[in-house]
């Protein structure tokens, strides 16, 4: 009887009319989600720590970096079989956290990643590594965003600072997120996804020859081949 009756007043929930969602809203992620999902013009809204936010509309200095980034990680992507990038997807964390980051790239499940598509169509889960290009909500992507980002046990965390031509990638450390080090040229090579190098001062003066040939040189490493031999040997024993 209690079941009939928790189903009747969902029901009935369902049925009451879903208001917009606005800035600074406090929802949970049930009531996020259905006001999101009503909003069929609304591209981008996430819950962070329990409270909505809605990005201003995309302009250049956000839209150009965002489609390198993805350019970046879409050719890493067809060079490392069981890894998947995806654009502007919303990520279930929990019941106060639904962010949409920028770009992502994640361990396919049955290669041992972190995440998966729920039965729902949405991606739980913690993708291995997430990109904002943050050209006007840096504090929000560099505390908020990051400390939820941690605590979800993302590997690996980039930030684009567009108004200040920096590029931060973290690693997460014990529990913390620490910088990724820097090499002498200039390089900086991720530790969860071996092989994907990014050169980024080029990518921040927009040389997308130097970025990828770059990238190219990471794709063609012992360690990047080794990384990708041990995805086949994990997706083989998941079988």
């Amino acid at each position: 009887m209690a079941i009939a009756a928790n189903e009747a007043a969902a029901l009935e929930r369902a049925k009451e009319p879903t208001g917009p969602l606005e800035q600074g809203d406090r929802l949970t992620r049930v009531e996020f989600e259905r006001r999101y999902e009503a909003m069929r013009h609304l591209k981008k809204a996430e819950l962070i720590e329990g409270r909505v936010y809605m990005p201003s509309p995309v302009k250049p200095p956000h839209g150009r970096p965002h489609a390198k980034m993805t350019t970046w990680l879409g050719i890493y992507e067809a060079a490392t079989p069981g890894v998947a990038s995806s654009t502007n997807t919303t990520v279930r964390f929990d019941e106060d956290n639904e962010p949409q980051p920028d770009v992502l790239l994640a361990i396919e499940p049955s290669y041992g990643g972190q995440s998966y598509v729920d039965e729902d169509g949405y991606l739980s889960g913690s993708p291995e590594l997430l990109i904002e290009i943050a050209s006007s909500t840096v504090n929000y992507d560099l505390h908020d965003k990051l400390h939820v980002y941690r605590r979800q046990g993302v590997r690996e965390y980039l930030v684009w600072r567009v108004r200040d031509a920096e590029i931060d990638w973290f690693q997460l450390a014990e529990g913390s997120y620490v910088p990724l080090p820097r090499e002498a040229s200039g390089i900086v090579k991720s530790v969860a996804f071996p092989g994907l190098w990014l050169d980024a001062a080029a990518m921040l003066k927009g040389d997308l020859t130097r970025v990828f040939a770059v990238l190219q040189e990471g794709t063609n490493s012992p360690e990047h081949k080794s990384f990708v031999a041990d995805l086949q040997e994990r997706h083989e024993g998941s079988g």
